[in-house]
């Protein structure tokens, strides 16, 4: 009994020996399966971010989404007049200090639903700290990420899928956590 137990050991060990062989410094994809990406775009965990390009409220620049990236991206669609919005605000900041290396925050005011003055003075009353673009129809808020709520948080993994979209302002405590497992992935 001991005999074939130490046979089916050695066999093991050498069926493992010649797998690692094999793989290389791909072992891991031989045992851990790969989740492809998904093919369809949408405004909806799971699915591909909807790509668009934004002017940056005051420097004038574009800034982009869509498909893979270095750092993980959450979006906030916001507007100056809404309550949750201004309570985020810090936490966003302290968001895009702690992650610098590996977040990007992209702040979206819809100016549809606001003012071009009161957006600024928001902007400097919160120092925003992050990259502040502007939807002055509302085209991507509404037409692409289908927003119905502000603020709205759209949490957008490297490889460009939406893992999260979060209406309302979340728990900041509930934020950090989600944005710690999102720039994990």
């Amino acid at each position: 009994m001991k005999r074939n137990i130490m046979i089916l050991v050695l066999i093991l060990l050498a069926a493992g020996a010649v797998i690692y062989n094999q793989a290389g410094d791909d072992i891991e994809a031989v045992f851990l399966q790969e989740k492809p990406l998904p093919t369809e775009t949408g405004a909806k965990a799971g699915l591909l971010a909807p790509t668009f390009t934004l002017q940056g409220f005051e420097d004038k620049e574009t800034y982009s989404a869509g498909g893979p990236r270095d750092k993980a991206l959450l979006i906030n669609f916001w507007a100056s007049w809404c309550g949750p919005c201004q309570q985020e605000a810090p936490e966003l900041n302290k968001l895009a200090e702690q992650y610098a290396d590996e977040l990007e925050i992209y702040g979206i005011n819809v100016g549809k639903y606001d003012n071009k003055k009161k957006a600024q003075q928001f902007i400097q009353d919160y120092n925003l700290r992050y990259p502040v673009l502007t939807d002055p129809k509302g085209d991507v808020f509404e037409g692409l990420y289908h927003g119905q709520a502000f603020p709205t948080n759209v949490l957008i993994d490297r490889n460009g899928v939406i893992q999260e979209i979060i209406l309302g302002a979340p728990d900041p405590k509930d934020l950090h956590k989600k944005v710690a497992k999102l720039v994990k992935e």
